[in-house]
Formats: structure tokens, C-alpha cells, sequence
């Protein structure tokens, strides 16, 4: 299987936006790092501890589930898209939306060159069929890495819908050229500044009859609309479609909201992951679950 853990180091930081940073690591281990291809594939980074500066890793098993030595502190981790990977060089770049509080955005503000990091294998998410003709992507702020890369990558007979909510007009950034595409910008839209116009965008949307697929990575609540529009009005199959929820806006309230569920939902909801069943409809049924507290 090989390695799991890739140790790295800043190479350099800069400023693509008043609103994100690109870190570029490398590393000598990165070269048995081996990419999946897949524009929107991420990896988790695990941060130093603040007064120690160790990286303590979790022990993985062989069901994926984590543990820690005892007596040392869980590791400070985050997840994140390679915006880009350079085998050549034994390079990777991340790039990291600048905000208040967080551990990974605090940290890339002020990385310099030599700070450690430690990088695990990645994984992606999205998987345009075959036969699809064209491409519906959206994204806020926090999905503009993954989307940036994922239009590199599309061949050019598709033809590509881009919409981008951003906090403010300097927020924007250059993306990629491709012959298919056009592009739409949210300007003071979502991102934790104002409600998102990511769905009210959607459902305003005439989408083409012949096949296509559609990609969205945003704050939860807008992928949850999008989701609900998409899987019970527009009744499309699972394989036309990757949703997926980058984070949670007030976040510390949510996790309050999720201990304060009483233990049976809790556990109504893990036996639902754990059934086997469908996923999307497992997905469906927790959602809708958690709406009801408000989650």
C-alpha cells in the first residue's frame, strides 16, 4: 500500500487574493506521494502541536479508525484540495482561504519557509460520466481550488457552467482558460459574510436535456438546498452529481448542537451510515433528520 504519512516543508507563501494564500510544500518523501488525477482530490494536514512542535500522528487500523499514543494529545489536522502536484519537482500547493480563527488558515497566514508538515494520502470525489456533454460548477471560496483544477482538466468539447460566490470584487481570481466555459461571480455572497445565493443561482438555471454532470463544494447549508433540489425535483441519478459540504458556519454552535442530541439519534444516525444501504438515501434520511434540531 505504502506510505501513509508524508513529511514536508514550506517551500514558500503567497497571496493570491486579500482572501486566500498558497502554500507551496516539498518535500523528498513526496516522491512516493502518488496523485489520484482527480481535480478535486484532498488530503488531510496534520499541524504541529503549538508549545511542543511534534507532529503526533494517529495510529490507523486496518478499519480506518484512529487512535492516539497514550498521554500525547490528539494531532490539529484539516482538509484540504492539492491545487497542485509537481512529481518533478517534488512540490505540492495548497491554497488556504484567509479568515478569522481556524487552525489551518491562522497557520498558512504566517508559514515561512522551513515550517514542518505532515501530509496523508489523498482521495477524490469527482467523477464525470462519460457520455456528459456539459458541466454545472459552483463553489464559494473555500471550493475554488478544487474547481480551478478541475476546469484544467476538462477536456474541451465540454461545455462548462462556472458560478463562484466570493466575499467581495478583489476576491476574484484568475481561472484557467477553457474554450466551453462561462463564468458567473457572486460578489458579496455567503462565505460566512452574507446568506449564500448558491441555490437561488441553481434553481434559476435552465440545464441542457442531453447528459451532464454537476459539481458543488461550499458552506453546508446551500449544498443541503442544492442537494434536496437536485435529488427530489430534478430527480437525477447519483452518478450526475458530486455535493459536497467544505464546511459549517458557526461551527462551534453546531458541534453544541450535535453533543446535545439525546444518544438515540446519535446512534439511530451511526446504525444508518453503517446499514449498507444506499448511500444517498441514507443521506437523505439523516439530513432530514438533522434539520429537525436545527442542524
Amino acid at each position: 500500500m505504502g506510505r501513509t504519512f508524508f513529511n514536508l516543508s514550506v517551500k514558500e507563501r503567497r497571496l493570491l487574493s486579500p482572501g486566500m494564500v498558497r502554500v507551496t510544500f516539498a518535500g523528498e518523501e513526496l516522491s512516493e506521494f502518488s496523485s489520484t488525477g482527480i481535480g478535486d482530490e484532498y488530503l488531510r494536514l496534520f499541524f504541529p502541536n503549538e508549545e511542543s512542535g511534534e507532529v503526533v500522528l494517529p495510529i490507523i487500523d486496518d478499519e480506518g479508525r484512529w487512535t492516539y499514543q497514550e498521554g500525547k494529545p490528539p494531532v490539529r489536522c484539516a482538509t484540504y484540495t492539492v491545487r497542485r502536484f509537481c512529481p518533478d519537482e517534488r512540490e505540492l500547493d495548497i491554497d488556504f482561504v484567509v479568515h478569522e480563527g481556524g487552525v489551518a488558515g491562522t497557520w498558512a497566514q504566517s508559514a515561512a519557509p522551513g515550517n514542518p508538515m505532515t501530509i496523508n494520502r489523498p482521495r477524490g470525489l469527482y467523477e464525470l460520466p462519460e457520455d456528459a456533454a456539459w458541466q454545472l460548477l459552483m463553489a464559494d471560496a473555500t471550493g475554488i481550488p478544487a474547481l480551478a483544477r478541475l476546469l484544467e482538466d476538462t477536456p474541451p468539447h465540454i461545455t462548462s457552467r462556472i458560478v463562484i460566490e466570493i466575499a467581495a470584487a478583489e476576491h476574484r481570481q484568475p481561472l484557467p482558460d477553457h474554450p466551453g466555459a462561462t463564468v458567473t461571480w457572486l460578489e458579496a455572497s455567503g462565505n460566512g459574510i452574507s446568506p449564500s445565493r448558491l441555490e437561488a443561482a441553481f434553481r434559476a438555471m435552465n440545464l441542457p436535456s442531453t447528459p451532464g454532470y454537476i459539481w458543488v463544494a461550499a458552506e453546508q447549508k446551500p449544498v443541503r438546498a442544492i442537494r434536496k433540489h437536485v435529488r427530489q425535483t430534478l430527480k437525477m441519478p447519483a452518478e450526475r452529481y458530486r455535493l459536497v459540504a467544505y464546511w459549517i458556519e458557526a461551527k462551534q454552535e453546531w458541534d453544541a448542537g450535535w453533543n446535545a442530541l439525546p444518544s438515540a439519534v446519535r446512534e439511530e444516525i451511526e446504525a444508518a451510515w453503517q446499514s449498507g444501504r444506499d448511500a444517498e438515501e441514507v443521506r437523505d434520511e439523516v439530513e432530514a433528520k438533522l434539520e429537525t434540531f436545527n442542524l
